[in-house]
Formats: C-alpha cells, structure tokens, sequence
C-alpha cells in the first residue's frame, strides 16, 4: 500500500479523470448544440387535434412531457397564426384530446411577418387567378406565388435605384455644408450648381417613389385566401409568402430539397421577423470582418511587444511590472475593455477626427461613434496579452545556444532574430493567435457599447466608394445569440435560432482555428526542432 502511493497511482486516476470530465463536458456541449440546431430546418409533420369539447388545433407538436396535477400528458403544438391567437404556442392536456389527424392538405406558410401560419388553402383572388393555369389550388397558388416573385424583383430593383439617390443626395448636402461651413456664400456659383442638382435628385426620387408605390399596390392586388383548423379565413398578400408547403404530403426526398434552401437562406439571406427567421448572412459577415481586423492590430503588436520584452528589455524592476501588468490585463472583465473602448476609441480619436475632417457634419457624428473599426480596436486590446504571453513563451523556450551559436557565426541579433528565433517561434505564436481569435469571436460585452446593433441596413463593405466603410455598425453572431434569446418578445420562438446560430458560431471558430492550427503545423515541420 505504501508503494501504491510512493509511485503516485492515485494521481494518475485523478488526472486522467479530470482529462475524462474535461473532454465528457466538451462533447455533452457539442453534442447539445447539434441536436437542436441541425433539426430546426426539417419539415415537420403537421397534426390536426380534434378535442372533446368540439374545438381543433392545427400544428407541429414541438414538446410532449407529464402534467403537473393527475396523470397523462401533455402536448406542446406549434399554432402559428400570430394575428388570430395572439400566440406561437399551445398546451393542450392529451386527456382533452379526442381524435389527431395528419391532412395532407394542410399547408404551412412561411411569411415575411407574424410567422408561420397553419391551415388549408380557400382560394385566389380573381387577380392571381388570371395567371394561373389548372384547377388544382396548390398548383395555382405556386404558379402566382411565381409570378408575383419576380414582380418582387422588380420592386427590388426600384429599392435599389431609390437607395442610389438618396445616396447621391446625402453626398450632395454634405458638399453644400462642407462649402458653407468654409465660409462660402449661398449666392456663390457652385453652392447654385449643387443646389440645381440636388433638385434634379429630388425630383427623380419621388418620381421613383411613385412608380414603386404603384407596382407595390399592383402586386398586393395578387393575394390568396387559406383557413385555420377552426375555419377562421384570412387574405394575404402573396408578395408576404416567403415560401409555402405540404409537409404531411411531402416525399423524403423533398423534405431534403427543402433542407438544403433552408440552410442556403441561413448563410446567404439577410434576417427577418426580429432576427428569429431568415439568414445570417449580415451576422456572419460581420463576425468574419471583426475577427480579421482584430488579429491585424492585435497580432503585429502582441508579437513585437513580446519580442522587445523577450530580447532587447534588460531584466529588472520595469519589465518585471510590465509582465506582471500584461498578465493581470487578460484577467479584467471584458466590460471594461468596452468602456475604455468607448470612452478612448468611440469618444476620444473617433470624436477627434469628426473635429478634424468632418465639422459640417456635426453634431450628427462620423465616426465619433460606434463602429466596426473601435469594435475591433476594443477587442485588440482585450486580446493582445495573449499574444504577448504565448510568443514571451514560444521565445524563452529557445535554448540560448542556439542564439549564442547564431552570433558566434557573425549573424547580428536582428538577423538571429529574424532568421532564426522567429520562425523557431513561429508555431507557439500562432498558438497565441488561435487563442486570441476563439476569445474575440465569443466576446459579446464591449461590442454592444462599440458598435454592434441589432439589424445592421448595410454591411461594412459594399459597392459604394471607398467600397470599406469601418465607420458603420455592424452585426454579430454572439450579440445575435443574446438579443433573440434574451430580448426577443417571443423567446419560445426565438429558441431554434439561437441553437442555430450558436452551432455556426462555433462551425466558425472551429473552421479559423483549424487553418491557423494547419498553419502552425507546417510552420513547425519546416523550423523547428523535436522541442516544440
């Protein structure tokens, strides 16, 4: 026995414990994730309870679970029709349930607002009608839900014009201000000219802005009719149908089909309903953007800090203080970083170069406010000890001959430096940036005081010249995940997206760590000894 604890066997079971509840952990929190964010987008079954009392209810059942007085249970069905019941769900005890169908009729309709609406197809307006072949009422209603798309395109391309003028007068009164703020006169000839052409603007504008309110009344002419389970009958226009299906009626082979534009529209279409339906296309975007900023400051700093702390800075009091600082910033709460942020980046530089470059603008601010630019600046700064930490370590881990020998052969210390010890350390630095970059993806607390918004109306980079705007607010996929989970009228609701978007959240730290992990591998095939 006493051999049994000389040799250390109990600390063997206990690490190797700690290592089994570590990785347990991991794969429960993966495994959690995947289970309700990979199932949201499959086309559920649509079931028609019959109740005792003469009532119906139409829906996906979501939750089945005990009741909390007597025996039995209860179902958790998925109503929809958000204008009619006032909520998405209902309970309803499985005792009060007389009979429950699957109709093959029964149709679910996905809407640009109020949800999703359950019920059964009643008919065209004569408008729609009238581009429609057959009789058959779900073929019909495909045939002008296709005709009225492409009228929505055109109502798009409107958009697109009218935001173009716009733009184009915003430009204009800022020119004008710019002029009269250097003391131009009203009169002068080219304040006249930008007067004239804002006017031409003007009346191009509205003349856009008719022609789109026509061909919107036009399209909202085209509507079609569906009733719920009770037999409640309600119009809609079918320009708010984003798509429409028979779920009980449809083959695997559709449901997979219907999978795969569920998940095409996560990643490449904007959000809707309050963030809880649609795509994250703005979120990932922004995230992806940040994220690269951020290692542009955080890494060159975080790296030649390290480098001076490690090679040129004598040891003694000064650096010991530094190092101990460097240490103790990675350890103060996130929050605080974001108040510096806004205090420093946001109000300060931002609010001095609105002063410097941009005085006819205020007191409407440029960039004195929040932005993809003081977002990612903020965030630096949060992340930079550890870089410095891992390359300080990557460095000292170098044995001293090898510098000695480098010298000794006539190399100076920025050619031993640059030659040899930085490609030596290039595997642990990259460890650093790996870490940097998982913690800023997951930061939410400074970005919601440093820029990030709920529904960003453009992305940081577009068409429009200077094409890279750091100035505006952006989206983010953690700020995402708190807001339609915490702050959503309809937090039920909002439950699959918020797995959904945790799952690419973590797709997308996974996928960037694993290209700076395939980086730091072959970076220490090709430099390094058997040490690192």
């Amino acid at each position: 026995m006493k051999s049994f604890w000389k040799k250390g066997e109990p600390f063997i079971w206990l690490t190797g414990a700690a290592l089994s509840v570590t990785l347990l952990m991991a794969a429960v929190l993966i495994v959690v994730v995947l289970v309700n964010g990979l199932g949201v987008f499959w086309p559920s079954r649509v079931a028609t309870a019959t109740l005792h009392d003469g009532g119906s209810v139409m829906g996906e059942i979501m939750r089945r679970e005990p009741v909390y007085e007597g025996q039995g249970e209860r179902l958790q069905f998925k109503v929809g029709n958000r204008e009619l019941y006032g909520l998405d769900f209902r309970w309803v005890d499985e005792s009060d349930i007389s009979s429950i169908e699957y109709l093959d009729d029964a149709v679910v309709l996905e809407r640009m607002e109020y949800g999703n609406f359950y019920g059964c197809i009643v008919g065209l307006s004569p408008e729609a009608l009238a581009v429609t072949t057959g009789e058959e009422p779900m073929r019909q209603l495909r045939q002008a839900h296709e005709y009225v798309l492409q009228q929505k395109e055109h109502l798009e391309a409107l958009d697109e014009k009218v935001a173009a003028v716009s733009y184009r007068m915003e430009r204009l009164q800022r020119k004008e201000k710019s002029l009269l703020y250097k003391g131009r006169k009203a009169t002068d000839a080219d304040i006249v000219a930008l007067r004239q052409q804002q006017d031409g603007e003007q009346q191009e504008f509205h003349r856009l802005l008719l022609r789109q309110s026509e061909m919107a009344a036009k399209v909202h002419a085209y509507r079609a009719t569906f009733a719920d389970a009770s037999g409640s009958e309600r119009s809609m226009p079918l320009m708010d149908l984003v798509r429409f299906y028979q779920p009980n009626s449809m083959s695997v082979f559709n449901k997979v089909h219907y999978y795969l534009i569920k998940l095409v529209e996560l990643f490449c279409d904007s959000p809707r309903e309050s963030n809880t339906e649609g795509g994250l296309f703005p979120a990932i975007f922004g995230t992806v953007m940040l994220i690269f900023i951020m290692s542009l400051f955080s890494f060159p700093l975080g790296v030649l800090a390290a480098v001076y702390l490690r090679e040129y800075a004598r040891e003694g009091l000064i650096v010991r203080l530094v190092r101990i600082a460097v240490n103790n910033l990675a350890g103060i709460p996130s929050i605080v970083y974001g108040i510096f942020g806004l205090a420093f980046f946001v109000y300060g530089i931002g609010g001095s170069i609105d002063r410097m470059f941009f005085p006819e603008q205020l007191p409407t601010p440029t960039f004195g406010t929040g932005g993809i630019l003081w977002a990612s600046l903020t965030l630096s700064l949060l992340t930079v000890p550890v870089v410095i930490v891992a390359t300080e370590e990557a460095l000292g881990a170098i044995p001293a001959g090898v510098r000695e020998g480098s010298l000794a052969l006539g190399a100076t210390k920025f050619q031993t430096l640059t030659r040899i010890l930085l490609p030596m350390a290039s595997p642990g630095i990259m460890t650093g940036l790996i870490l940097a970059m998982a913690r800023a993806a997951g930061e939410v607390a400074p970005l919601m005081i440093t820029g990030v918004v709920k529904i960003a109306p453009a992305l940081p980079v577009d068409g429009t010249f200077p094409f890279v705007h750091l100035d505006r607010k952006f989206m983010h996929l953690g700020f995402h995940i708190y807001d339609i989970g915490f702050q959503s009228p309809n937090v039920e609701a909002a439950k699959p997206m918020v797995f959904v978007t945790t799952l690419l959240l973590v797709l997308i730290v996974l996928v960037m760590s694993s290209v700076a992990i395939y980086l730091r591998n072959k970076m220490k095939k090709r430099y390094t000894y058997g040490t690192f």
